[in-house]
């Protein structure tokens, strides 16, 4: 695969164009590169090597993530006192970091190491911005397989793990086993299928006298997160040039391989079927739902877990499953969800080299698995299995090992695609999907039309991006 360094004056006259069509996030000023651009406001280069390295870290977690992620840069600046010391600054949502990212790389200032969502990832390498995490593990040898081989895998390309996994989640199916009793079910055999979804949803499903439903079987959120799995469920690429691992990606595919028909109509039908309701797209309601008892079975990521065990409480017995595909005996799996860590080039090798002191920390046992149990988070290392707060965590919330035995039978094919336009991407299968169930687009009409925009997004993005 070519290298993928941008021609500025290429970009330059097409900014206008890049403005019209929306191709990337954000304003116009942030959505165009420049041929390795590095200008971090703590890139000046270090006089005396004995002068404590000053890092900035920027984040996108709130809540018991952002509290976690505080103590941990807390811990790491007390062990290196006079050595390094890290500044996190939070930066809003994954969007909002992203777009902050591309105007501080433009406009000077910004990060040394940055938090940057899964979908992210094609963009943050077809930027030039950053050094692949591979060459300070070559450098130092540092042992990759300390980390779950499936996390690194999304990472990897041309056998380069070009970031570091760190707040990794997948999606789980979330049941209420004392609803499972009441009908008969058995609560330790959650469905696997859709199929077996709809047969469970049809025992749950309670109406009363005047024929209003009072609790359904199953819900689930509008959310292209859920599109994109049901596609690895199936091993079916969303895009192409091996899901845009092998090349830059130039088309979908889901609209060829039979993959993104199948689950739309099975949506679809569920909901017309009254097997499932339509709420939108708000995970908040879902939870709401499920807790309240008017939903039996939903689906939400791992890293939803302990939002989803508090909500609950002892209201009743907390189930979770494996996320749901179309074949009992498919060979596909789930794919990963959620950020990992970059380190920005400074230009500087000894503020490189600090950053990922700091990444080699984050990434820690005892830091996974303090991790791991305040968010919900995978612990991306697999020595955290073995740390006592972990064993604990686990054996009071014994849900947690799900998550872990799904992401280890899932093969390495399932991993999702890569994609620049990834996040325009997911909005344009949201909206669609949306539509088709106010009945607005059939869903072949839907299939079609998601095709038509992501494969103009693409276009677009591929025309000015590359060489």
């Amino acid at each position: 695969m070519r290298k993928r360094i941008f021609n500025s004056m290429i970009l330059k006259r097409m900014t206008t164009v890049l403005c019209m069509v929306g191709v990337l996030l954000g304003g116009c000023s942030s959505n165009t590169f420049t041929e390795k651009q590095q200008v971090n406001s703590t890139s000046t280069t270090i006089k005396n090597s004995q002068e404590e390295v000053q890092l900035t870290f920027w984040h996108s977690m709130g809540g018991a993530g952002g509290e976690g992620i505080e103590k941990m840069v807390a811990d790491f600046n007390k062990e290196n006192s006079g050595k390094i010391k890290v500044d996190v600054q939070y930066q809003g949502s994954y969007d909002e970091a992203i777009n902050k990212l591309k105007s501080a790389q433009i406009g000077g200032g910004g990060a040394n190491i940055v938090q940057i969502y899964d979908i992210g990832t094609r963009f943050m390498i077809d930027s030039g911005w950053v050094v692949p995490m591979q060459e300070f593990i070559d450098e130092d040898g540092w042992d990759v397989n300390q980390i779950e081989p499936n996390l690194a895998a999304y990472y990897t390309v041309e056998n380069k793990l070009y970031s570091m996994p760190f707040n990794s989640s997948s999606p789980l199916l979330y049941y209420n086993k004392d609803a499972f009793k009441e009908v008969g079910l058995d609560p330790e055999k959650p469905p696997k299928t859709f199929d077996e979804i709809r047969e469970y949803s049809e025992k749950l499903k309670k109406v009363n006298a005047s024929g209003e439903v009072e609790r359904y079987g199953f819900g689930m959120r509008i959310y292209g997160w859920f599109f994109e799995q049901f596609l690895c469920k199936q091993l079916t690429p969303f895009v192409n040039n091996g899901n845009g691992r092998d090349d830059i990606a130039t088309a979908v595919e889901f609209d060829k391989n039979g993959g993104g028909e199948r689950i739309l109509k099975e949506w679809y039908s569920l909901v017309k079927d009254g097997v499932m309701p339509n709420w939108g797209k708000k995970d908040e309601d879902y939870l709401t739902a499920f807790a309240s008892g008017k939903i039996a079975m939903t689906l939400a990521s791992t890293a939803s877990l302990t939002s989803y065990i508090k909500t609950v409480g002892d209201k009743f017995e907390l189930g979770t499953g494996y996320f749901p595909g179309f074949d009992k005996n498919g060979k596909g799996g789930i794919s990963i969800g959620g950020g990992s860590l970059w380190i920005l080039d400074s230009g500087n090798d000894e503020i490189n080299k600090a950053a990922w002191e700091f990444v080699k920390f984050m990434v820690s046992p005892e830091q996974q698995a303090y991790w791991n149990t305040k968010t919900g988070y995978f612990p991306i290392t697999i020595a955290a299995y073995d740390e006592p707060m972990y064993k604990e965590n686990v054996e009071k919330y014994p849900q947690f090992k799900t998550a872990v035995e799904q992401l280890r039978n899932s093969p390495v094919e399932s991993r999702g695609a890569l994609l620049s336009v990834f996040p325009e991407s997911r909005q344009i299968v949201e909206d669609n999907i949306e539509k088709m169930l106010n009945d607005q687009l059939t869903p072949d009409q839907a299939l079609s039309e998601m095709a038509k925009s992501i494969n103009a997004a693409i276009e677009n993005y591929n025309l000015v991006n590359q060489n």
